[in-house]
């Protein structure tokens, strides 16, 4: 345990209980408030709702028994090694707690390269990262764009037709298509039966935004809409109207260079509009250039940045009071 700012506990758990729950979202809302930016990833809100795999870990930061602070930390992936995310109550900010987490994460990945992902390259954490031995190793770029200017028009290529996804008839095309596509992205090529359904089962889903591509009886591509802002049951309101999100688009390997991709992006983001939605966002690696330069064609500029941290240092820094 680390206690550098009075009677701060951490608590290691797997799934965590309802109530639990409740109170990591609390602090959740209340960051997301302030700073603008949502603190969890949608694959941590999702495990942690559901449960995720039984290496992960959920650390709870308790002051007076009250939580100020949670860390989600993931040890599945052998290869690029643990990943984390946390968030801290801003009523408990600057007594050391997120320091704490930090360190406590550190001693649990056994200081196996572990990465740390911050959302919305917010000053603070960076300050926190750096000083902590971790090093800037990737970022994701957030990219909008008005649903009110002009979009470009759909032309589809020839032999390709749209229609919604029907869950259950096409899970099995889907996850094999995803696969194929996201060949190279560990976190999206790997997605299972189940990471599927879940996303299925949550509030925002809509099959009507999940269009799919199809070639003589081939899905050939695909384009997830989301709509993230609105209210769901565990989440409350992100602090922000609605907005569309281009989820995932992907296209078959054979299609490439066919023009699929800004056909299917274009065809999403007229099914966002159809809902009398503002605006768009989406998310891509900063270092995929063929990609934003394809978002920026059609409207999108950079909005925000989410960075992910990898610890240089092989050894637990002090644990004494923050900033």
């Amino acid at each position: 345990m680390s206690n550098p700012a009075g009677p701060l506990e951490i608590v290691t758990t797997g799934r965590l209980h309802p109530a639990a729950v409740s109170d990591v979202i609390r602090v959740v809302n209340a960051a997301a408030a302030l700073d603008g930016v949502h603190p969890l990833s949608e694959h941590v809100m999702l495990h942690l709702r559901y449960g995720g795999d039984t290496e992960d870990r959920n650390l709870l930061v308790l002051l007076d028994g009250r939580v100020v602070g949670y860390g989600h930390l993931d040890l599945t992936d052998l290869v690029e090694g643990a990943s984390a995310e946390l968030v801290v109550d801003p009523a408990a900010r600057e007594r050391g707690v997120g320091r704490a987490l930090v360190a406590e994460l550190i001693r649990q990945a056994d200081r196996s390269r572990l990465r740390l992902w911050a959302h919305g390259e917010h000053p603070a954490a960076r300050r926190l990262a750096e000083g902590m031995g971790f090093r800037r190793i990737r970022a994701l770029w957030q990219l909008r764009r008005s649903l009110f200017a002009p979009l470009p028009e759909l032309v589809l290529p020839p032999g390709v037709v749209l229609r919604a996804f029907r869950p259950g008839a096409d899970d099995a095309a889907w996850l094999g298509l995803n696969a194929d596509a996201f060949a190279s992205h560990r976190e999206q090529g790997q997605w299972t039966l189940d990471d599927l359904r879940r996303r299925i089962a949550e509030p925002w889903f809509d099959p009507a935004g999940f269009l799919l591509a199809w070639r003589d009886g081939r899905l050939v591509g695909f384009h997830w809409t989301k709509v993230p802002g609105e209210t769901t049951a565990a989440e409350g309101r992100h602090g922000h109207e609605p907005i569309g999100e281009v989820y995932v688009v992907g296209v078959d390997t054979e299609e490439r260079g066919s023009g699929l991709g800004r056909a299917l992006t274009i065809a999403g983001l007229q099914y966002l509009r159809s809902r009398g939605l503002g605006s768009a966002m989406l998310y891509v690696d900063e270092e995929n250039e063929a990609a934003i330069r394809l978002y920026t064609k059609l409207g999108f500029s950079h909005w925000d940045t989410d960075v992910m941290y990898r610890l240089e240092s092989t050894s637990a820094p002090a644990t004494g009071h923050s900033p």
